[in-house]
């Protein structure tokens, strides 16, 4: 499964977009949409500057490995809704919290009505409430949530 246009667009909207590297709130170099080393290349340094479509392509690249981390995760049926919500998720918080998370152990129980509330859980940086996160988790939430229409 892909990350659907909203949950990109969610994704897109809370990491922002940074065309020049800077060091995140912990320290870690990062550049374009939340783009870390850690995630692959390009590797992130001082100076490093792109483009906006480099920008696009590098989220493309990234969030390939945060899907296959949710497909790995999460053993039960999902709409695109919830599979792009927690592809969100594991996108800011890492695929190995992901696979631990509330979440996903809530998901694969199949109550959705736990796992949607346990997004609302990380909402800290280093213990501390952050409204950013706060705001994130209830859009992640209210994707999770929404009821798809097919033609």
């Amino acid at each position: 499964m892909k990350t659907n246009h909203e949950g990109r667009e969610l994704i897109k909207r809370f990491e922002g977009k940074e065309l020049v590297a800077y060091r995140d709130t912990g320290g870690v170099w990062t550049i374009g949409y939340g783009h870390t080393s850690a995630a692959g290349k390009p590797e992130v340094v001082a100076g490093l500057t792109i483009t906006d479509e480099k920008a696009e392509e590098i989220l493309k690249q990234d969030l390939g490995q945060y899907e296959r981390a949710v497909d790995h995760a999460i053993e039960v049926k999902m709409t695109e809704n919830q599979f792009s919500a927690m592809v969100s998720l594991c996108y800011n918080i890492g695929p190995s919290a992901f696979a631990k998370s509330s979440v996903a152990k809530h998901m694969n129980a199949g109550n959705l009505a736990k796992a949607a509330s346990s997004f609302l859980l990380w909402n800290k940086d280093n213990g501390k409430v952050l409204e950013g996160l706060t705001r994130r988790r209830e859009a992640e939430k209210k994707l999770f949530e929404k009821v798809e229409h097919h033609d």
